[in-house]
């Protein structure tokens, strides 16, 4: 039986950066990559110090949930690590998005953890870890981002309750929150052609710095991961200030009307 690892949004941003730290948290058998670019994922194979099974898949849609779940089930594998880092979001006002875009975020940022997770706990072995990638956003309600910020907030919640549920099967979830990060994300978050919703970041972090600190924290049975002073600092803030409050705060930060 081989001893496996799953990560999904590999080709990218904290989705690769764990894969290519992979022996930070353990030693695997194997790597299934999971995202939509298998050219990228063959590029990862080359330079992983693990052994990489690359997954060519589209999380957002139902057929490859269902050839996800097919894998798994004529493979002989224990999974000890499950990281859901597939996602995306959008810097623009709901009724100026596309409402595909809106609801295909849902589907990949939300329908697709919780399917990859439910498909994947049984094949996983007693003392494995699921790491999900939830967001800063979560803490709060967000104009202009709003889907993306809701998606992250039912991230958190679900990745929180299903840590106690799993409790009895010795399987952690821990829920990542990271704040701004220099990844890819922007370059699908932000339109070229026009003028950029968010104008001011208050701090932005880099990838290795956020999975460095996640592989600690899942190592200590936390719940949820966050670094940087100014992330831990907002999330306090939004905690104590009323939502109304921090909305008013976050449109005036960014020009917004």
């Amino acid at each position: 039986m081989k001893n496996i690892a799953i990560i999904t949004g590999a080709s990218s941003g904290m989705g690769r950066e764990f894969l290519l730290t992979l022996e930070n948290y353990g030693s695997f058998d194997e790597v299934w990559a999971v995202a939509r670019r298998e050219e990228r994922l063959i590029e990862l194979s080359k330079i992983s110090k693990t052994p990489v099974k690359p997954v060519a898949l589209d999380l957002s849609k139902e057929a490859s949930l269902k050839e996800f779940s097919r894998l798994l089930s004529e493979e002989d594998v224990s999974v000890g690590l499950l990281v859901n880092a597939s996602g995306f979001g959008k810097f623009r006002a709901v009724m100026d998005t596309e409402l595909d875009d809106n609801l295909n975020m849902i589907d990949l940022n939300c329908r697709a953890v919780a399917a990859l997770c439910q498909i994947t706990v049984p094949y996983m072995r007693s003392g494995g870890d699921i790491i999900n990638i939830a967001s800063v956003a979560a803490f709060q309600p967000i104009p202009y981002i709003d889907v993306y910020a809701a998606t992250k907030a039912f991230v958190l919640s679900y990745s929180r309750a299903l840590n106690r549920e799993l409790k009895s099967r010795k399987i952690h979830v821990m829920a990542v929150c990271p704040f701004w990060t220099k990844t890819e994300f922007f370059d699908r978050a932000i339109a070229a052609d026009e003028e950029p919703i968010v104008k001011k970041y208050a701090a932005m972090y880099m990838p290795e710095d956020i999975v460095k600190r996640a592989w600690r924290d899942v190592k200590k049975g936390k719940d949820v991961s966050m670094y940087g002073f100014v992330a831990r600092g907002q999330k306090l803030l939004v905690k104590l200030l009323p939502h109304s409050l921090v909305m008013n705060v976050w449109m005036g930060q960014q020009s917004l009307k």
